[in-house]
């Protein structure tokens, strides 16, 4: 229930399904195992996972204080590149050699497909989760994913259910890497954070170099010479109010949460026996805290750009 990253779009209009008209929704998308000949499947599951209440009820969804939960699973199967170029390689040259002709483009595509329809069935598959809440109050929704194209996943899987759901990325008026590699330079970090022992510093342009610092004090005189010499920072560790520890990035997505064991413990004193108050109680304490981190983030970038 704890996410462990943070890809958050703004809602441009109000999200007005319920819970209930949302969960009918996604219920033609529920999730199916991969066929034999099937490379993906994509599909939603009960967010509640493998609790005593997501067995009994099966929800796609799970709703509590304004904020609705979701999430999508994804089953591939693993067939390396490399073996099916070998395979395809060995294909055309037996052609070549039995048959005396040049096997061309198209038709070596014609084999690949061949040769993969063929080894799907006996491949490996490999399954993983993505979560994701909306916030009906704030208008966010908050994917648990670092990677841009697992969260346009799940988002696209979630328009396709509902027709319409109209997202954008955060836009600051600040440039996050100028204000980041200001907090360094001049070591001037917002009283409520505190440095982590690791950053990503960039040159700018394309072709620029990248250094990768793990373990070091973010204010030595090493990073400090990097940054004279015109790098600038694109990711940076932070610890923030206590609550959380992050790596912050220059798109704005909060990767590597950790949240504070004293925060995490604040709902042991609920009865053991009651999962639905636990899960609702941890969501609840997952979500404000997000919230806030969200708005915060926002904030030290001089705020939403209109």
């Amino acid at each position: 229930m704890w996410f462990k990253n943070i890809r958050a779009y703004r809602l441009t209009s109000p999200f007005t399904q319920s819970p209930e008209q949302l969960g009918e929704l996604l219920a033609p998308q529920a999730f199916v195992p991969c066929a034999k000949s099937q490379a993906l499947a994509i599909g939603w599951v009960s967010p509640l996972g493998d609790s005593p209440q997501g067995e009994e009820r099966g929800e796609l969804v799970h709703a509590a204080a304004g904020r609705i939960l979701i999430k999508m699973k994804r089953e591939e199967k693993l067939l390396p590149s490399t073996v099916v170029r070998e395979m395809v390689e060995e294909k055309v040259a037996d052609i070549e050699a039995n048959q005396a002709r040049k096997v061309y483009r198209k038709e070596r595509l014609n084999l690949k497909d061949e040769i993969v329809q063929d080894c799907l069935p006996r491949a490996f598959s490999r399954s993983a989760s993505v979560f994701a809440y909306i916030d009906t109050r704030t208008n966010w929704i908050f994917v648990d994913a670092a990677s841009a194209n697992r969260a346009e996943e799940l988002l696209n899987l979630l328009r396709e259910c509902i027709g319409s759901f109209p997202v954008l990325l955060p836009q600051v008026n600040n440039a996050p890497v100028a204000v980041m590699t200001n907090w360094l330079l001049h070591r001037n970090l917002p009283e409520d954070f505190e440095l982590g022992t690791e950053c990503e510093l960039r040159e700018p342009g394309e072709e620029g170099g990248v250094v990768r610092c793990r373990g070091v004090d973010l204010l030595s005189e090493e990073v400090e010479t990097h940054l004279h010499a015109g790098k600038q920072v694109a990711r940076i560790s932070l610890g923030w109010d206590e609550r959380l520890q992050l790596v912050l990035a220059e798109d704005l997505c909060l990767r590597r949460l950790k949240f504070a064991d004293e925060l995490m413990k604040e709902n042991e004193d609920l009865p053991e026996g009651d999962s639905a108050a636990r899960i609702d109680a941890d969501f609840a304490l997952m979500a404000d805290a997000v919230g806030s981190l969200q708005e915060r983030v926002l904030s030290l970038f001089g705020g939403e750009a209109e």
